[in-house]
């Protein structure tokens, strides 16, 4: 990475560019490009926004399910929240079994940095029992690939999506892309299972200056896959937070290229909890908006993953990567983790989210400032990944900021509560109960709060 642009090694991003009259200038040249992105959002936004009542919500004949017994015991006499007793109707319900189902062993993904803590974190990989990672390799350093193939080997039979980041030399460059793509795939053809061409596209730091740009970095990548590579596995499009415009210009153009998914770095952090809104959307919105886009578009197989989103936490400066303002607590990072991840598979939109990531001081679930520290997400991510690898998710129901996720495991109903406003639940004799954590409770009154409780139904079925 070359001036003006540099590496921050302690948040692992790029620095703010300080040069104000080299950026207006670069933007400037790619005016062009701007006004298309502006054009396309004004045309695509809208008609997607109008179409996502029809993709999300699919219903389906339950007498005709097998499911149905199930259902008709979580609606009628499972648990639910009152405080009188009776069950309150939901206010909205996302239903899976019309849709392609989640591959639950896939889904939970974890960032990993394969130049730190090599040998733990290969071990707390295994602790996590996750079976997919995300490992990120800087174009600027190919001297690192060999080191890079000996970690991904090390991961065994664990599949990997590599995210191949750019620097502005690149992004200029393609034939010098082209070059080094050529040497990542042939050096890791049979050992990476999805290829992420670029990221953070929206981010001048990140050596982008207009999607144009970013379109003809992939074009390029695109057409090394098809003369030489036909089985890589490229996803795409790297648009950071909920800047959907940009994603518009990247899946509505006249470039010709095919993305085999989508990868978008769905941030929420700076709204706080995931449930809080920006501009009328919450998580679960968000990411029905980006599935109908990805849905519509002719340049992308139906596929998405989250391949980025965190949570900065409060002093760690200048570990975290934003300021001290958007940095949350431990306990709050944990929470917010976990109810991330269970909106997202409740959506049934999303093929996989990788969490950024395992050891980083600033936003991992490892500090390792002065010594090797597990934080309480730690163990949170690991216990929601024994858990739910396994699960069929049933629906989610929501009532007022109280929320329900229903799935069933092996035969079982399991139902996590969480609840905005401080709640009470009766902790039946039929229950099983357990925290965030996996510790078991057994208080005859139960707090649901903004602490998921992991709640079993004995003899469901």
């Amino acid at each position: 990475m070359k001036p003006p642009f540099a590496w921050d090694n302690f948040s692992d991003q790029p620095y703010q560019l300080k040069d104000k009259e080299y950026k207006k200038k670069m933007r400037k040249k790619e005016i062009f490009s701007l006004l298309k992105t502006f054009f396309t959002a004004l045309f695509i936004l809208p008609i997607s926004f109008l179409l996502m009542p029809f993709v999300k919500r699919k219903q389906i004949d339950f007498f005709q399910n097998s499911l149905f017994r199930l259902l008709h015991f979580v609606r009628n006499d499972g648990l639910c929240k009152s405080n009188d007793g009776h069950c309150e109707e939901e206010r909205r319900s996302n239903l899976s079994f019309a849709r392609s189902p989640v591959n639950s062993h896939t889904f939970f993904c974890m960032g990993v940095d394969f130049e730190r803590e090599q040998k733990l974190t290969l071990e707390l990989l295994e602790e996590l029992e996750v079976e997919r990672v995300l490992v990120r390799f800087k174009l600027w350093e190919m001297e690192k690939l060999k080191e890079l193939k000996s970690f991904i080997l090390a991961c065994g039979n664990k599949k990997i999506t590599l995210k191949i980041m750019q620097d502005r030399e690149h992004v200029e460059d393609l034939k010098l892309l082209k070059k080094d793509l050529r040497i990542i795939f042939s050096s890791l053809n049979g050992h990476v299972e999805i290829y992420e061409i670029g990221s953070t596209i929206n981010r001048a730091k990140w050596g982008f200056f207009s999607v144009d740009e970013y379109n003809r970095f992939f074009q390029t990548a695109y057409d090394l896959k098809i003369a030489e590579f036909p089985h890589a596995v490229l996803i795409g499009s790297g648009v950071i937070d909920f800047e959907y415009h940009f994603t518009a210009h990247t899946l509505f153009n006249f470039f010709k290229y095919h993305y085999d998914g989508v990868a978008s770095l769905l941030y929420v952090d700076r709204r706080g909890a995931p449930e809080n809104s920006q501009m009328g959307f919450d998580l679960s919105d968000k990411i029905a908006l980006l599935h109908t886009m990805v849905w519509l578009s002719p340049k992308s197989a139906n596929e998405l993953h989250i391949t980025e989103t965190n949570w900065p936490i409060s002093n760690t400066a200048p570990y975290a990567p934003t300021s001290e303002h958007e940095c949350v607590s431990e306990e709050s990072y944990a929470n917010f983790m976990l109810r991330y991840y269970l909106l997202a598979f409740a959506s049934g939109h999303v093929d996989s989210v990788s969490w950024h990531q395992l050891i980083a001081s600033g936003y991992g679930l490892i500090d390792n400032r002065d010594a090797i520290r597990k934080r309480s997400a730690f163990y949170v991510y690991k216990f929601m990944v024994k858990t739910l690898k396994d699960a069929q998710f049933l629906e989610l129901n929501i009532q007022e900021g109280y929320y329900v996720f229903k799935s069933l495991i092996h035969d079982k109903l399991l139902q996590i509560h969480w609840s905005l406003q401080p709640a009470t639940l009766e902790n039946e004799e039929f229950y099983e109960v357990y925290s965030k954590d996996g510790k078991k409770i057994e208080d005859k009154t139960l707090t649901i709060g903004a602490s998921p409780l992991y709640i079993y139904t004995k003899d469901t079925l």
